[in-house]
């Protein structure tokens, strides 16, 4: 059952702040932390604080040493489900994913953050609610070999609680993956694409992990 402060398809805005920030990307069943403490982005959170509470995450392109970076043109929006100050004037605060948009064009900045006319209507099944007929039994598989090869550790029992859109989405986002094929994840329209391509790039890592090690050895 979606939170009942979701908004609706209907209730979305036609104009979104957005937060570029490499590497980081929200899914609309998954979560995001942040650490919040550069000015103009302390004002993007409590202007949405007071009004919607939804931030469009969005990718920058490679060029990140462009004064404006260029962004991808397809992002999500995430609401702010909980948020805390910090002695030293930081905002931690936790964006729950809602729905994935498509820019349409830049407006005027509003205290020193980016603000973009979007579209959603690409991605309405977004927020639909789907009894989804999926085996998440591979992509575990493979995620773990590919965390194994890694060595990094996660807490699987924490997962045992999710649905599987929000299995599937926690983990594209969270995993260790590089900006490209994180973006490749979040323009996959389909949760069940997203299955496969994630169990994918999980089986493609751990190959290419295991025959560095090798000729390492």
């Amino acid at each position: 059952m979606r939170n009942r402060f979701t908004p609706t398809f209907n209730e979305l805005p036609d104009e979104l702040p957005v937060f570029p920030l490499p590497g980081a990307v929200i899914l609309p069943n998954g979560q995001l932390p942040l650490n919040i403490f550069e000015e103009r982005y302390l004002n993007m959170a409590f202007d949405a604080l007071a009004d919607s509470r939804l931030i469009g995450m969005v990718q920058p392109r490679e060029d990140n040493n462009a004064i404006v970076p260029q962004l991808y043109s397809t992002g999500c929006a995430g609401r702010i489900v909980s948020f805390s100050e910090t002695r030293d004037n930081r905002l931690l605060i936790v964006l729950a994913g809602v729905c994935r948009f498509d820019i349409e064009e830049e407006c005027d900045p509003v205290q020193g953050y980016r603000r973009f006319r979007v579209s959603w209507d690409r991605f309405v099944d977004d927020l639909a609610q789907e009894d989804l007929k999926m085996d998440c039994a591979a992509l575990l598989a493979s995620a773990r070999r590919f965390m194994d090869y890694r060595k990094l550790s996660v807490d699987w029992s924490a997962l045992d609680t999710l649905t599987l859109p929000e299995l599937v989405d926690t983990l594209a986002s969270s995993l260790p993956f590089s900006s490209e094929e994180k973006q490749g994840l979040v323009e996959e329209v389909v949760i069940g694409d997203r299955l496969e391509l994630l169990t994918a790039l999980c089986e493609l890592g751990s190959v290419s992990l295991a025959e560095d090690s090798s000729l390492a050895h």
